[in-house]
């Protein structure tokens, strides 16, 4: 029997320091490594908070700001408070995020603490979002407030991005965004807030009009003055008979549904308000006569009697979904307007033109009206309206259209041009029509009064291409990458372990 030497002893005991002052070693030097690591982290972090690096690499630069929205964030006179007000679930939440960051550090760059973004997502912070719906008369989410002293500009999740919808060959309607407007309108609001004056509309009553104060679904246009206020719109109603005039301060006159006829000194009155530079929007409904008629036809529109009919769902309706040539319909493509039984409004073709030059005579447009296979309805009292040869008119009837009369577009002058809107139904804009009806009722409404009041620019900012990422494959390049997807990755980490398992086996 072998006997265990004193040099055994030894050299056993020696392995043993060796390897216990090796794993002391590794264990130290992995401390080491966490430590340095965590040191590192640190002071990432700290040059972070004292060196702030900010570049936008994308490919398409979809969040930088332009030139212009730069100049107006140095020139902030007076503090902005920029609420977002944005579910986590909608689609465009992170590309708001993104942008009101870029603002934000924008700003910061300049030095100046003159904005103020916040982020509330109404579906997680219910106390602020219960807050905030108080203060800001909130009643949707998906809105982004800005507000600078006491002034408020609304922006809503569809000003912010333009779509197009197309038929899928297997059934069902396919989204696409096509256009990022979110700097155009978020410049526009931040300017709109920043501005000392305030766009003052008057609402004409004494004549059966709409009241801008009646709740009722069916008749009222409280839901309007709600828009326009919201807008940072300054609201008031007007008696012409009371006021023997339009006073200087109306930056825009709304004529809603009158019920019963303009006296002549009343008629009188618009002529000099409009002739001075005004701006009017007029709203008539089918089967009245309002004593407007020919002071319209001064000004190169035909107020004619019968609706329009065309594509409806129902049949008292008229769905329009194309639109004329003209700032108030640009942003309105592929969005549908409603009208209710409107009655026609058209360019008067037998307008006289003894005039001097273009800029004295009232340049007409058409903005809505049905399609070919449309007529004028003469019957008012046919339920669902049909066509009749000899009484009726076969095909295209406009039921709105906008008029501009002084300088010509391009001609940089001081003067600016009167301009008016008149549409053939005050009913579209009721508060039932607005809860209830299509989205575009309210853009028609709110991109013609932002025209009269000159607010239809957006700043000039072009808007955003969303990027897209194609990769087109045929059928059998797809069946390749699911096979290597799903059983070929799967299946070599699964052979791998195999493999690391039975060598540690042996």
């Amino acid at each position: 029997m072998n006997e265990v030497t004193t040099d055994d002893r030894k050299e056993a005991r020696k392995k043993i320091w060796l390897s216990r002052g090796r794993r002391f070693t590794t264990g130290l030097n992995v401390s080491i490594s966490v430590m340095l690591a965590g040191l590192a982290l640190l002071m990432v972090n700290y040059l972070s908070s004292i060196c702030h690096f900010h570049q936008d690499i994308s490919t398409t630069r979809y969040y930088m700001l332009s030139d212009k929205t730069r100049g107006i964030l140095s020139n902030l006179k007076e503090k902005v408070n920029v609420l977002a007000f944005f579910q986590q679930g909608n689609e465009l939440t992170d590309d708001v995020r993104n942008l009101l960051k870029e603002y934000e550090h924008e700003v910061e760059k300049m030095g100046q603490s003159k904005l103020k973004v916040e982020i509330v997502d109404p579906d997680r912070d219910l106390a602020r979002a219960r807050e905030l719906k108080q203060k800001y008369d909130l009643s949707d989410p998906n809105v982004v407030v800005f507000e600078s002293s006491g002034r408020k500009k609304y922006v809503v999740a569809k000003e912010i991005m333009d779509y197009s919808m197309s038929l899928k060959k297997e059934g069902g309607v396919e989204k696409k965004k096509i256009a990022f407007k979110g700097e155009q309108v978020f410049s526009s609001a931040i300017q709109s807030v920043t501005q000392a004056g305030q766009p003052v509309v008057y609402f004409l009553t004494g004549h059966g009009e709409r009241d801008i104060n009646d709740y009722n679904r069916h008749s009222g246009y409280s839901t309007v003055s709600r828009m326009l206020r919201r807008d940072n719109i300054d609201i008031n109603t007007l008696n012409l008979a009371e006021r023997r005039g339009v006073p200087d301060d109306c930056s825009a006159l709304v004529i809603a549904g009158p019920g019963k006829k303009f006296s002549n000194d009343e008629v009188a009155y618009l002529s000099k308000y409009l002739e001075k530079k005004g701006r009017m929007f007029v709203l008539l409904d089918p089967d009245v006569t309002t004593g407007l008629e020919g002071f319209l036809g001064n000004w190169g529109v035909k107020v004619g009697s019968g609706v329009v009919v065309g594509l409806t769902i129902t049949g008292r309706e008229l769905v329009v979904m194309q639109y004329g040539e003209h700032p108030i319909t640009r942003r309105l493509q592929n969005i549908t307007t409603m009208f209710y039984l409107p009655r026609p409004i058209e360019p008067d073709s037998g307008q006289p033109s003894s005039v001097e030059t273009p800029v004295d005579r009232p340049r007409v447009t058409v903005l809505a009206s049905n399609t070919k296979e449309g007529w004028l309805e003469m019957n008012l009292k046919e339920s669902p309206a049909r066509f009749d040869s000899k009484t009726d008119r076969q095909g295209q009837v406009s039921v709105a259209v906008a008029v501009e009369k002084g300088p010509v577009s391009g001609i940089e002058v001081e003067l600016k041009p009167a301009r008016m809107v008149v549409v053939g139904d005050s009913l579209f804009v009721s508060n039932g029509a607005l809860s209830e009806g299509v989205g575009g009722n309210e853009d028609f409404f709110m991109s013609a009064v932002n025209w009269l009041l000159e607010r239809d620019s957006l700043m000039g900012i072009a808007p955003k291409k969303p990027g897209e990422l194609r990769l087109d494959m045929d059928r059998e390049r797809l069946r390749i990458m699911f096979i290597l997807v799903v059983m070929g990755i799967p299946g070599a980490v699964a052979f791998i372990g195999l493999m690391v398992w039975l060598k540690r086996r042996i």
